[in-house]
């Protein structure tokens, strides 16, 4: 009776044993079937910065997943090492990510769980710009976010009165990617300038300027633009020319003029003519 009880016993315990295995393996089944559906979402167009400010570049899973326990990597394949951020066993890894973006990047940690993996990278320079691989080793699924890193300033204009008019010209530093340069009338209408001049310095930025001569018939109210479509920025400089640099000199003012020089020209050749006979004497 007791042999009986006991192959009963273990009999229920292989069976209890079975429907925990049976169990697991569907729960681990749907669990990678979620995971198979999830996808890592990232914007379809560029997300764009200006030089030293924070940018996030969005990335998330959809359907939701909890990454927080997760394996995310954010990387620049063009760089070595290619490392921006790896977030794993719920922390930062920094001894592994280049260099040149220590102590500028993050993950929104208490975003985490809700399947948002973004990354914020802070005081942007020229260099960051590029693409940047949001990676779920888990999942086994990437996508890339394109950055593009602009920078701007505003334009300097002087007025120098010349012969033919008055002469403007236009400068701005620290651009980039390369802008183009407008002058404007009042009504604006483009004004037919000089070849805008171009300069890369060192640092990777643009300075650009051009001249236009201007005579009154243009009227007295200008603009200098500078643009950059790829970015969507543009700075302007407007300017109102005082009156009194298109004045011409009136005739009166030019007859004494010629009048006065012939007299200067003759008192020095009277003054030589006495000193000569002054020595002969």
């Amino acid at each position: 009776m007791i042999h009986v009880s006991n192959r009963r016993s273990l009999h229920y315990q292989h069976g209890a044993f079975t429907d925990l295995v049976f169990y697991a393996v569907v729960f681990l089944a749907l669990m990678n079937s979620c995971r198979a559906q999830s996808e890592v979402i990232v914007p379809s167009q560029p997300v764009v910065s200006l030089v030293g400010e924070d940018v996030i570049l969005p990335c998330h899973l959809d359907p939701v997943m909890n990454a927080f326990d997760m394996t995310v990597e954010w990387a620049r394949p063009d760089l070595n090492p290619r490392f921006i951020l790896v977030w794993r066993h719920g922390e930062e890894l920094e001894t592994i990510k280049h260099p040149s973006f220590s102590g500028r990047t993050s993950v929104f940690i208490d975003e985490l769980e809700k399947g948002n993996v973004s990354l914020k990278l802070s005081k942007v320079k020229v260099s960051d710009e590029g693409g940047y691989k949001c990676f779920m080793p888990t999942l086994s699924k990437a996508s890339t976010v394109q950055l593009v890193v602009g920078a701007v300033s505003s334009p300097v204009v002087q007025m120098i009165k010349n012969n033919s008019g008055v002469l403007l010209e236009c400068e701005s530093a620290d651009w980039y990617p390369e802008p183009e340069m407008f002058w404007l009338d009042g009504e604006g209408n483009l004004l037919s300038a000089e070849p805008t001049e171009t300069v890369r310095g060192p640092d990777g930025l643009y300075t650009v300027s051009s001249r236009v001569t201007v005579e009154k018939r243009h009227g007295r109210k200008f603009t200098c633009r500078v643009t950059q479509r790829k970015i969507n920025q543009t700075r302007e400089k407007h300017l109102t020319i005082p009156d009194h640099l298109f004045m011409l000199p009136s005739p009166v003012v030019i007859c004494a003029a010629l009048l006065f020089i012939p007299a200067i020209i003759l008192d020095e050749t009277v003054s030589l003519l006495i000193v000569r006979l002054l020595k002969v004497l």
